[in-house]
């Protein structure tokens, strides 16, 4: 049988936005959770003294300082035309380096509310924190499962079990909406996941250039290409998901589409065979679990004085 052009052209949409939904969702799926729990338990304890808070502010003023003097210095010599790769390293180490005096000055304005609502101030930063524990439990769960279907699922021929299809047949048995809104919501914890592992590679990737996000302090150019990202991801979450969830979402449009179509294309039909993304992605989940429960509770420490490479 001869597909449609449309069919194709999601297909091959579907192959791209599968490679990235395997890195970031991998990724994602573990440190979005584990990053919450990680955030509260670096919290800060208590309320600091005022003579500990003009100490620390008076630090970060000097690494201020030296973070304007080194950006003024870059500024000339980009004005002089010398941007070779000494200067373009530079301007990396400038960025990670106010970064990381922002994140600092945040949490030395946590530890030290100041104001007339100073309390109330405290009272909502403590909630926050156990806020983040909750979701972050909740998260953790929600990960799991998304694990365990997916090997027992997916991974395993025959199926161990349909675990998470059942459950929203046995949803949908209690309330006919109830089973729809449960499926709805593992798949926009995907995108979730995807969104968050785009969020921390950003930050830390060497090899590629993704434009980073930060709360409040993200460029618009920034803001389309994450966009961008994500649709091209959402494409792939429903995939996966038709895929996932074949049982419960059998005889539909979607399962039509990528789960018969998709996997029947010449050349493109192997990849889907032999679950090549399904093992990426847990795979990527597997290291960054690694790397939390080794480094991710660890709070930042300066890395000492700030210096430019000569």
């Amino acid at each position: 049988m001869r597909t449609t052009f449309p069919e194709y052209v999601v297909a091959l949409a579907t192959i791209v936005g599968s490679v990235l939904f395997s890195i970031f969702g991998g990724v994602g799926i573990a440190c979005l959770p584990l990053g919450l729990i990680a955030s509260f338990i670096r919290r800060p304890k208590a309320v600091i003294t005022r003579s500990q808070y003009i100490k620390e502010a008076t630090e970060l003023g000097k690494r201020a300082k030296e973070v304007k003097k080194a950006a003024d210095a870059l500024h000339q010599e980009e004005r002089s035309g010398s941007k070779g790769r000494k200067w373009r390293k530079n301007v990396k180490a400038v960025e990670k380096e106010l970064l990381q005096l922002e994140e600092d000055v945040k949490l030395l304005e946590e530890m030290y509310p100041q104001g007339e609502k100073a309390e109330t101030s405290w009272a909502l930063t403590v909630l926050g924190y156990l806020a983040k524990l909750v979701l972050g439990i909740l998260g953790l769960i929600v990960s799991v499962a998304w694990i365990i279907h997916i090997v027992i699922y997916l991974l395993i021929d025959p199926p161990l079990s349909p675990f998470l299809n059942e459950v929203f047949i046995k949803l949908d048995d209690i309330w006919g909406l109830l089973g729809t809104v449960a499926f709805a919501f593992f798949c926009f914890y995907l995108l979730l996941a995807v969104i968050a592992g785009a969020m921390m590679l950003g930050l830390r990737l060497v090899f590629i250039t993704i434009h980073p996000m930060k709360w409040g302090a993200t460029l618009m150019n920034s803001f389309l290409f994450n966009v961008g990202l994500i649709l091209l991801c959402s494409i792939s979450v429903i995939q996966f998901c038709a895929t996932a969830f074949g049982y419960y979402a059998q005889a539909t449009a979607a399962q039509e589409i990528f789960g018969h179509t998709l996997q029947s294309l010449r050349g493109i039909k192997y990849l889907y065979k032999y679950n090549v993304f399904q093992i990426a992605f847990i795979v990527l989940a597997a290291l960054t679990f690694v790397y939390y429960v080794a480094f991710g509770w660890r709070r930042k420490k300066p890395s000492g004085r700030f210096q430019l490479s000569s």
